[in-house]
C-alpha cells in the first residue's frame, strides 16, 4: 500500500471523510515524501489535514506554529475527540499541566503539539523539543511571517531561524492569504531548502459576495440578518463601541446577538466565545479581535458594517463562513468615512514610512474592489492572480450593474500612465489628466505632455473611482513595493490599441440625482439542510439540542462534537445500526464509540414517534 493510500484509509478510520478534498492529494503527496512544502489553499478546503494525517501516520513530533491560544485548544480539542494525540504548549497552562505536557513530550507520547512563536524561541522549549525529536514544522496562519502580510507578526521571523537548533525538521507552511509578494516574501524568510509550492485557488464557490454603499449601516445590516434568523453568523464593525452598539440594535429586533471585543473583560469575552461556539442560531458582534481563532465550520454569514483594512483582511473574514462547504452569504458595507478613518489610522500609526505605504495601498485596492465593474469574485480572485469566470453567485452577477461605455476615459488614464514611464502614482497621474500643475508635475514637466488637462470633464473623486474599477477589471495594475506605481497589463495595452472596450459603472462617473437612493435587490442564499423535508428538519433540530447539550458538558465548541454537514447528513440518512452510523460523513472511529449510541438513541425515538 502506497503512503498516499494509507493516508486516505486514515482519513475514512479517524476523520470519517470518504476522499480528499481537491488539491490535498498532491500537497499530502509531497509531505509524505519529505519534502518541504508551501501551499495557499482556500479557507475550509481542508490545509490541517496536510500536516495532521502525515502526523499520525509518521513517526516523530509535529510541531504546529499557531499564533493564537483559543485556535491551538480547539485545534487540539478536535484532534483528541477523533482519537489523536495532541496537546498545546502556552500560557494558559498552570505549572503543573505544564511539567505533564513536557513529560508526555520526552517521552514521545505526542503526535501533534502546538505551541505559539513566542514559547518556542526560548531556549529551553527549543532544547527540550530537539531531544524529543522534531519531525516536522508546521507553520499555520504563514502569511504573518511577511512584512507584505495583512497580519504581519515580528515574532515569526525568528521560525527561519530556529529549525537549525530543532534538528532541522520538514517544514510545512500553509496560509489562505497570500498575494505574489506575500508568498515570495514567505519561501525566502521561511524555507531553508526549496520547497514545493502550492497555490490551489482562492475561490470559495459556495459564497454569496455583496458590496454595497453604507447608507444606514444599522438598517442595511438588519435586513441582511432577517435573512438568517436562527443561523449562527458574524458582523464585525471597526471599533469597540460600534461593536456594543450593532448588538444593542440587533438585539432589540429579535436576535440574539452578543458583543465581542478585546476591551471587555476576559470572563465575558470568553463566555460569549463559548455561546457562539457551543450554540445554534447566535450572532456575534464584533471587531478583528474576533479572528484566527475562530474555526466554527457552521458559520452561515459573515457582515461587515464597516470596511475591512484590506483585501486580504475581506477575504479572511468572509472566508469564516462556509468553512462545512454548504452554502454561505456575506454582506460588505463602505463608505468614504470608512477610507477616511483607515487612512487617519495609517498615518498616525508608529509604522515605518514604507509600512504605511504598503498600508495606504492596500486601501486603495480594496477601494478598487468595492467599486468593481463585473463580477465580484472575478475582481477578488484577480487581486491573488488567480482567475474565474463570472459566478453567479454574487450582487454583481445577480443584480447586474448599469453601466457606460468607458473606453475614452480608460485610454485617457493609460496614456497617462505610458507617457509617464508607469513609474508614478494615482494621485500624480489624476493631477495631469485633471490639468493641476502640481509642484511635483511642473517639476518634471509633465505639464508640458499631450495628456496633461485631457480628463477635465471629469473630478478628481470621480477619476479615483475611474482607476478604482481599471484596477478592478484587470486593465491596470499597481505595484506595492516601488511606491505604489501604476503599470498597464496584456489587457490594458490591448484598450490603449483600442482593440478592446471597457464598461465602467455609471454611479461611480455620473453625479447621482439629488435624493435618489438605489435600494440592491437580494436574493437569499439557500440555508444549511434545506434540502431536508419538514421531518428532516424536525429531525435534524433534535440532533442540534444534543450537539449542543454534550458540548455544554464537554465545555467543547459545538463542531467538536459534530459539525452541522454530518448532523445534517445523518438526519437524511437516518442510520439504525452503528455499522450504518459508520457511514455518515464526518464519524470516524473514536467519535462512533463516544457519540454513535447516543445519537442512534435520538434516531430510534424519532423513528417510533413518527411509526
Amino acid at each position: 500500500m502506497s503512503d498516499l493510500d494509507r493516508a486516505r484509509a486514515a482519513l475514512r478510520s479517524i476523520f470519517g471523510f470518504e476522499d480528499f478534498r481537491p488539491g490535498q492529494d498532491e500537497i499530502l503527496s509531497a509531505v509524505l515524501d519529505g519534502e518541504d512544502v508551501f501551499a495557499v489553499m482556500p479557507t475550509g478546503s481542508g490545509k490541517s489535514l496536510c500536516y495532521q494525517l502525515p502526523a499520525v501516520l509518521g513517526d516523530g513530533l509535529t510541531i504546529v506554529v499557531s499564533p493564537l491560544i483559543a485556535l491551538m485548544a480547539n485545534q487540539v480539542a478536535q484532534l483528541r475527540a477523533n482519537g489523536i494525540s495532541a496537546a498545546a504548549l502556552n500560557s494558559s497552562l498552570t505549572w503543573d499541566e505544564t511539567r505533564a505536557l513536557r513529560d508526555d513530550v520526552a517521552a514521545g507520547r505526542l503526535k501533534l503539539l502546538y505551541i505559539a512563536p513566542e514559547r518556542l524561541m526560548m531556549a529551553e522549549t527549543q532544547r527540550l523539543l530537539a531531544a524529543a525529536g522534531v519531525a516536522r514544522l508546521a507553520v499555520d496562519e504563514a502569511h504573518c511571517i511577511s512584512q507584505w502580510g495583512h497580519d504581519f507578526r515580528k515574532e515569526y521571523l525568528a521560525l527561519g531561524d530556529i529549525q537549525e537548533a530543532l534538528g532541522a525538521p520538514q517544514v510545512i507552511a500553509l496560509t489562505a492569504t497570500a498575494d505574489v509578494a506575500t508568498r515570495s516574501d514567505i519561501v525566502a524568510r521561511l524555507f531553508r531548502r526549496e520547497p514545493r509550492v502550492f497555490v490551489h485557488g482562492f475561490d470559495r464557490p459556495n459564497i454569496r459576495l455583496a458590496i454595497r454603499r453604507k447608507d444606514g449601516a444599522g438598517t442595511q445590516i438588519a435586513a441582511f440578518l432577517e435573512e438568517h434568523r436562527g443561523e449562527s453568523g458574524i458582523v464585525y464593525c471597526s471599533t469597540r463601541a460600534r461593536t456594543e452598539e450593532m448588538a444593542a440594535t440587533l438585539a432589540g429586533r429579535g436576535f440574539r446577538a452578543i458583543a465581542y471585543h478585546a476591551g471587555m473583560d476576559m470572563e465575558t469575552r470568553a463566555r460569549n466565545l463559548d455561546t457562539f461556539l457551543q450554540e445554534d442560531g447566535v450572532v456575534v458582534v464584533a471587531t478583528i479581535a474576533f479572528g484566527m481563532g475562530i474555526d466554527k465550520p457552521d458559520v452561515r454569514f459573515v457582515a461587515h458594517a464597516d470596511m475591512p483594512k484590506s483585501v486580504e483582511a475581506y477575504y479572511q473574514e468572509i472566508g469564516r463562513a462556509g468553512r462545512d462547504g454548504l452554502p454561505a452569504d456575506t454582506l460588505t458595507l463602505y463608505g468614504l468615512e470608512d477610507v477616511k478613518r483607515y487612512r487617519q489610522w495609517i498615518d498616525q500609526s508608529e509604522a515605518s514610512d514604507e509600512q504605511k505605504r504598503v498600508e495606504h495601498q492596500r486601501i486603495g485596492a480594496l477601494v478598487s474592489l468595492c467599486e468593481a465593474p463585473r463580477c465580484r469574485r472575478q475582481a477578488l480572485l484577480a487581486y491573488f492572480g488567480d482567475r474565474s469566470e463570472p459566478c453567479g453567485n454574487c450582487d454583481v452577477c445577480q443584480d447586474g450593474i448599469v453601466g457606460v461605455d468607458g473606453t475614452v476615459a480608460a485610454q485617457k488614464a493609460l496614456s497617462a500612465m505610458y507617457r509617464t514611464g508607469q513609474r508614478f502614482g494615482r494621485e500624480h497621474l489624476i493631477a495631469i489628466l485633471t490639468g493641476d500643475a502640481t509642484d511635483q508635475v511642473t517639476a518634471r514637466g509633465h505639464d508640458r505632455l499631450p495628456t496633461f488637462g485631457v480628463g477635465q470633464e471629469f473630478s478628481k473623486v470621480q477619476w479615483r473611482a475611474i482607476f478604482a474599477q481599471l484596477y478592478a477589471a484587470g486593465i491596470a495594475d499597481i505595484d506595492m513595493t516601488e511606491h505604489g506605481r501604476w503599470f498597464i497589463t496584456e489587457d490594458g495595452r490591448e484598450v490603449l490599441k483600442g482593440r478592446r472596450t471597457v464598461e465602467l459603472r455609471r454611479d461611480a462617473v455620473e453625479a447621482p440625482a439629488k435624493g435618489s437612493r438605489k435600494t440592491a435587490r437580494r436574493q437569499a442564499t439557500a440555508s444549511a439542510g434545506a434540502e431536508l423535508d419538514a421531518d428532516g428538519q424536525a429531525l435534524l433540530d433534535l440532533l442540534k439540542a444534543e450537539r449542543t447539550r454534550l458540548a455544554r458538558e464537554r465545555n467543547v465548541p459545538a463542531y467538536v462534537i459534530f459539525p452541522d454537514r454530518t448532523l445534517i447528513d445523518m438526519a437524511g440518512k437516518r442510520p439504525g445500526t452503528r455499522a450504518e452510523m459508520g457511514a455518515v460523513h464526518g464519524i470516524g472511529a473514536a467519535k462512533l464509540a463516544e457519540f454513535g449510541d447516543t445519537f442512534l438513541a435520538i434516531l430510534r425515538g424519532f423513528a417510533d414517534r413518527a411509526a
